[in-house]
């Protein structure tokens, strides 16, 4: 009977041991899980040269990690899209251009199309466009945007330039953006990740299985 309270404790102990290392490794590959759902989202290609750089439109760290590429001799040309801005109360191409020339990249070198645009997909097909009419052969492209924005990016661009353009994906760095890998942690980042996977399945639905009225009214409700 002397013994039974002491055999309780090491039993107790050990529950309480064995509920520690249950936590420990139920927290070590949660934190795998959640970074898992980030990072599916983002595409990173080993670049090589290619023809032209499209900038998607959106803040300045964009344009300013294209011109990096640019100046590392990733492209020749600087291509901009994204028309007229309300929040920022300027044309994403020509504001671009300007951004462009201030670092020092020839005029020659730069291209935009500040054409109205409602979405990525509408930015896609506005380079395609001006591929197609370019006289030189343009046989490869970069696409530079946000990291949690690449998976989408990808699709969009297969999908508009089918297999005839080399396409790669080329997000700024995090340390150049205000979003983190960690995207749990930060509340831009959910938003952003939350945002992303929604946005992922509207272009599905958009663009690849929906018609008829059901189509027509995705369209309404076309963004980014």
């Amino acid at each position: 009977m002397r013994h039974q309270p002491k055999l309780r404790l090491q039993q107790s102990l050990k529950k309480l041991l064995f509920g520690l290392a249950f936590l420990a490794v139920l927290l070590f590959f949660y934190k795998k899980w959640l970074l898992l759902i980030g990072d599916v989202l983002i595409v990173r290609d080993n670049l090589h040269s290619a023809d032209v750089i499209h900038v998607i439109a959106g803040e300045d760290y964009r344009t300013d990690y294209a011109i990096q590429l640019y100046k590392q001799r990733y492209g020749r040309i600087i291509f901009f899209t994204g028309g007229w801005c309300v929040y920022h109360q300027y044309n994403h191409g020509e504001h671009g251009e300007e951004q462009a020339l201030a670092h020092g990249v020839p005029l020659d070198a730069i291209v935009f199309d500040d054409s109205k645009v409602t979405s990525t997909y509408a930015e896609a097909e506005k380079l395609n466009e001006w591929i197609k009419k370019n006289p030189y052969p343009i046989q490869s492209i970069i696409v530079v945007s946000d990291p949690f924005h690449m998976r989408r990016v990808l699709w969009t661009y297969k999908k508009v330039m089918g297999d005839s353009i080399e396409v790669q994906m080329a997000p700024v760095p995090f340390v150049q953006t205000p979003y983190k890998r960690q995207w749990w942690k930060d509340p831009l980042s959910r938003n952003y990740v939350r945002d992303e996977y929604q946005k992922y399945i509207y272009y599905i639905l958009r663009y690849q299985i929906s018609s008829g009225r059901f189509q027509e009214w995705l369209v309404a409700l076309d963004s980014e």
